[in-house]
């Protein structure tokens, strides 16, 4: 038997499968940070810093209501936020196009279930 000595690694294999690895992390990473309902938040000068985890109502620019990226329907959100805490901090993130009326009608039930501590979520200047 002739015996052929190797000489070479054969990289190809290992890269084709690094570049399957890069595009899986790539997709993932492109989801990950998509993950949350697209808002034009409004600008202000001061934010706050909150280090708890608070509940998240989301307003959109059609007039859709989500509760931490969860669709809420019409006149839904006393049920969706029954079992929370009412000690729960409570931020809204409003679309800079939503009527204000609309955000303040959401306010008003939302501390009407009885949460207190209710802020808007802003962009910094």
């Amino acid at each position: 038997m002739d015996r052929q000595q190797v000489d070479q690694i054969n990289v190809i294999p290992l890269v084709d499968v690094m570049l399957v690895l890069l595009v899986i992390v790539l997709t993932t990473a492109t989801f990950i940070s998509t993950g949350q309902i697209p808002v034009n938040l409004a600008k202000a000068k001061s934010v706050s810093d909150r280090k708890d985890v608070p509940l998240v109502i989301t307003l959109t620019a059609e007039g859709g209501l989500y509760l931490n990226d969860n669709p809420v329907p019409e006149g839904g959100l006393p049920a969706a936020m029954e079992s929370q805490s009412r000690e729960s901090a409570v931020v809204v993130r409003a679309d800079k196009v939503t009527v204000l009326e609309r955000f303040v009608a959401v306010v008003d039930e939302v501390r009407g279930l009885g949460f207190q501590q209710v802020s808007l979520e802003v962009i910094r200047l």
